[in-house]
Formats: structure tokens, C-alpha cells, sequence
């Protein structure tokens, strides 16, 4: 099995097709068969890059909390020049961080779902993070987050510590407002219309990156590199399953819908 020594850990990935990199990075709790159902259409045009990040899926935990800043070291150690990231969730939160803190390592960003700052999400969500404790661990051993767990870790009798340190992630406040102006990547956030982040918030990202805060004139002369896409009928935790997802993807990036 492929592992990439990064940031002091060992990070599994997996390539699929050839062409230009896009990273591919999963959901919290989850792993690379989180965002398995698009690899194969994606990979049809690029050369996928999967990634199981650090603490999930087979790529084993190192000392400390989960931190999506150190998440993101980890991954710019894969990326040799340059390269697209799409990440979903969790994924989102990375590659976000990877755009900030390894601009020159990101040519094309693609976020679905995700947030720069804690307060974006609705207040229930955030007080369903607030409730999250390792005794969760208990209930999610009922289900498939577990047997997949169990399955592919490398330590599967880690699982609670697991539940643990993610649980204790989604307390972490963080408000990434002045740091937005040091992407340089062409961006493209994605969103379902029925989120677990505000519309008001999913606005306000999309004017920071200049998407519709000007007309683009008839001729668009004014059109902004920088796009927003918004699935009807679609929620955080099938979005990326909605038809429509991979044309969205693959027209950003240039590729056939």
C-alpha cells in the first residue's frame, strides 16, 4: 500500500488515471471510500490523488489533538509542484488551510461544505458539535463508520480515542476572515441549498473571493475567475453524491461535463 512520509507520519494514498493532480480529501470520521464514488469519473481526465488523512481511514495517528492545520502540512508533503485539492467537509476545512499556508502548492481549489470561520455554521449545528464527547464512540459502534474503521486502521482498538480527538476538533473556534486574501488558487466553492452552514455565510465567503459583488458586463469582460455553485435538493451529507456535482467539478476545471 502506498504511504508518503510527511509532516513525521506515514499518509496513505491512492493514484487513479494520469494527467493533471487533483487531491482528493475526505469528510470527518470518514476515509478515501467517503469520496470513493468520485474517483472513477474524476480520474477519467486527472490523475486522482485519494487521501486518507492523518488519524483516519489506514494512515496511522501521531501524538496531539486533530488539527486541520497540521492536516494540511501533511498534504502539501504529497504535492511535488503544484496541484488541484478538492476536499469535502473536514476535507474542505484542509484544503482551505493548505490554500492559506501553501498557496504555491495550489493551483485550482475546490471546497464543498465548507466554512472559514466556526460561526458560519447554524447555531444547532454548533451546539450539536458543543454536546459531542468520546461516549459517542459507543453509538457509532452500531454503525458503519465503525465497521469501516475496524476494517482498514491500522490500530482499530483506537477507535474511541478516535471519536474522542474528532469530537474535541469540531469545539475548536476559528475564524479565518484575514487569512482568505493569501489564496492565490482559482476557486470554487460548491454547496447543497439545505447546508449545515448559513446561506448568510456561504454569501459572505463567495464576496471575499469576489464572486458577484459586480456585474460581469455584457460582454464579460468583469467575469471572475472565481465561481460559486449551489445544488438544489442537496444536503451536507449528500451533496457530493447529487448528479450534478461532477459536471460542476469538471467544468471548473476544464474538463467535459
Amino acid at each position: 500500500m502506498p504511504y508518503a512520509q510527511t509532516n513525521g507520519i506515514s499518509l496513505y494514498y491512492e493514484e487513479h488515471g494520469s494527467g493533471d493532480p487533483l487531491i482528493l480529501l475526505h469528510g470527518g470520521l470518514g476515509s478515501i471510500e467517503m469520496v470513493a464514488d468520485l474517483i472513477g469519473p474524476l480520474s477519467e481526465q486527472r490523475r486522482v490523488i485519494a487521501v486518507d488523512l492523518r488519524g483516519h481511514g489506514r494512515t496511522p495517528d501521531a501524538e496531539g489533538p486533530f488539527r486541520v492545520e497540521t492536516m494540511a502540512d501533511d498534504v502539501a508533503g504529497l504535492i511535488d509542484d503544484t496541484a488541484g485539492v478538492l476536499g469535502y467537509s473536514l476535507g474542505a476545512a484542509v484544503a482551505l488551510r493548505l490554500a492559506i499556508q501553501h498557496p504555491e502548492r495550489v493551483r485550482n481549489l475546490i471546497l464543498v461544505s465548507g466554512a472559514f470561520k466556526r460561526a458560519g455554521n447554524h447555531p444547532e449545528v454548533i451546539e450539536q458539535f458543543d454536546r459531542m464527547g468520546p461516549e459517542f464512540a459507543q453509538l457509532l459502534k452500531q454503525s458503519p463508520v465503525y465497521d469501516l474503521y475496524n476494517r482498514i486502521a491500522p490500530r482499530p482498538e483506537d477507535f474511541e480515542t478516535f471519536v474522542a480527538k474528532s469530537a474535541e476538533l469540531l469545539k475548536v473556534d476559528f475564524d479565518w476572515s484575514d487569512e482568505l486574501a493569501a489564496i492565490t488558487a482559482r476557486t470554487l466553492l460548491v454547496y447543497p441549498d439545505q447546508d449545515c452552514i448559513g446561506t448568510g455565510h456561504i454569501a459572505e465567503f463567495a464576496a471575499r473571493l469576489g464572486i458577484g459583488v459586480r456585474d460581469a458586463g455584457w460582454d464579460g469582460s468583469a467575469k471572475q475567475t472565481n465561481q460559486l455553485a449551489v445544488l438544489p435538493g442537496a444536503t451536507h451529507y449528500d451533496v457530493i453524491r447529487s448528479p450534478l456535482f461532477v459536471p460542476v467539478v469538471r467544468r471548473f476545471l476544464g474538463g467535459a461535463a
